[in-house]
């Protein structure tokens, strides 16, 4: 890279010259100019990136709560990608993604680059946080009266309505989806929803989905209730099921994280109190104590303990 060109001095003459040098003689012998401008960021704060790739139902919370908050209080620079857990999990296994820092919205992320077989990607990851599944849908649509007065799942099969949904076969809340839809079927005898269930056509990347409802080009769709208040849209609960429908959020340095320090700064964060309030913030359900997975390495030893 061509350093910058200097800016041209105004040449001093006669006397002017005379004076400057006089002034400046006087102001080395009082005030030394230090041989070396120190290049270390100040004590107790970092410097550099820190390559975060994260569930894109946490878009709004990383890119304007926990981004800027984390850069502020440590002097890191965030750089967040998101995307389907699930596909980033196998871009990782790939090498056609490089990052320090994993989020995802399920422990299965996190297993699918566990051990040899998987590259050894994961050796320890922690669940911070929980975010119910719930039907979202856009308050202008001509079926949002539906939503007050019926079932979610009468509603979503009603002819024309345009339901989103994410990939079952990446995303953790794709596969979450079709297990409400087809619980739904079997309970309520409305094998419609068996339909809604293995119909790609209503597939859609989880990074455009608000926006797709937001935008009118969806009348409902099913989101995590983070999303929904980051959203600020309606939602109505999936009532009925066996077992919650949720996020399970997980973090973990990845191996051979090109950033550590920045990486487990990051984890520290996340885990402390501003990073909670933050999770807090966005309708997320944080973890107390967060359970752990493996085994946490030493720089982390303060905020978690392994299992």
């Amino acid at each position: 890279m061509i350093p910058p060109k200097r800016a041209r001095r105004p040449r001093v003459r006669g006397v002017a010259a005379l004076a400057a040098g006089a002034a400046l003689l006087a102001s080395c012998s009082t005030s030394p100019t230090p041989t070396s401008a120190p290049t270390s960021a100040p004590a107790g704060r970092g410097s550099g990136p820190v390559d975060v790739l994260y569930a894109g139902s946490l878009v709004d919370l990383m890119e304007k709560g926990i981004g800027p908050d984390f850069d502020h209080a440590t002097g890191f620079d965030f750089q967040g990608r998101s995307g389907n857990a699930g596909a980033l999990a196998n871009e990782i296994k790939a090498k056609t993604v490089v990052g320090d820092v994993f989020i995802g919205a399920a422990p299965s992320n996190d297993a699918a680059l566990e051990g040899t077989a998987n590259g050894n990607w994961v050796s320890w990851y922690a669940t911070f946080a929980d975010s119910p599944l719930v039907v979202g849908y856009n308050p202008k649509s001509r079926y949002a009266s539906d939503f007050k007065t019926m079932p979610w799942y009468k509603v979503v099969s009603l002819p024309g309505i345009l339901v989103g949904r994410t990939d079952p076969a990446t995303d953790p809340k794709g596969a979450l989806t079709v297990t409400a839809l087809q619980d739904a079927a079997s309970a309520h005898d409305e094998p419609a929803l068996d339909k809604i269930a293995t119909d790609s056509a209503d597939v859609f990347p989880e990074n455009t989905l608000v926006g797709r409802l937001q935008a009118g080009q969806l009348d409902a769709g099913f989101f995590y209730s983070v999303e929904a208040k980051a959203g600020n849209f309606p939602t109505v609960p999936l009532s009925g099921e066996p077992s919650p429908l949720e996020a399970k959020y997980t973090i973990t340095v990845l191996a051979g994280a090109p950033h550590r320090q920045g990486a487990e700064a990051f984890v520290k964060f996340l885990l402390g109190p501003a990073g909670s309030a933050d999770l807090a913030k966005y309708g997320l359900v944080v973890s107390h104590p967060v359970p752990v997975s493996g085994t946490v390495p030493a720089g982390l030893s303060g905020v978690l303990s392994g299992s």
